[in-house]
């Protein structure tokens, strides 16, 4: 099984979340900021990357949230990589709005509880249980 590396980037303005459509071609479903860690690349550093690419924001003004690993389960069809994960929490100013690219189609800003149920992978709806 091969392994790779990811950062997730849970966005805050307030008591809203971020929570971005992945473009059809990406999956069609909705999620949080996220993406591979480059070669060289610490996770702070991709994760700062990330934010700025799919979102348009720039900071090194993150929380680290914690980690956790995506492993392929038996019964999926196109079993891909171990995926672990280094996710973080970003706090913008109100009225921040992303520029989204090319990767998402739309976004939402949501209470907590909203976006735990809009988010289709568990382990970000969980990482935002946590901050409750």
């Amino acid at each position: 099984m091969n392994e790779w590396s990811e950062v997730l980037i849970h966005v805050r303005r307030g008591a809203e979340f971020l929570v971005a459509h992945r473009a059809p071609e990406g999956g069609g479903y909705w999620h949080t900021i996220a993406g591979g860690v480059e070669p060289g690349e610490d996770w702070e550093a991709a994760a700062r990357r990330e934010l700025r690419e799919e979102t348009g924001h720039d900071t090194d003004a993150f929380v680290t949230l914690g980690e956790f690993t995506y492993v392929p389960e038996a019964w999926e069809n196109a079993r891909g990589p171990r995926v672990d994960v280094h996710a973080f929490l970003v706090d913008v100013e109100p009225g921040w709005e992303p520029e989204l690219d090319h990767e998402h189609d739309d976004y939402r800003w949501c209470s907590r509880i909203d976006a735990m149920e809009l988010l289709f992978w568990p382990e970000p709806a969980a990482l935002l249980r946590s901050l409750g």
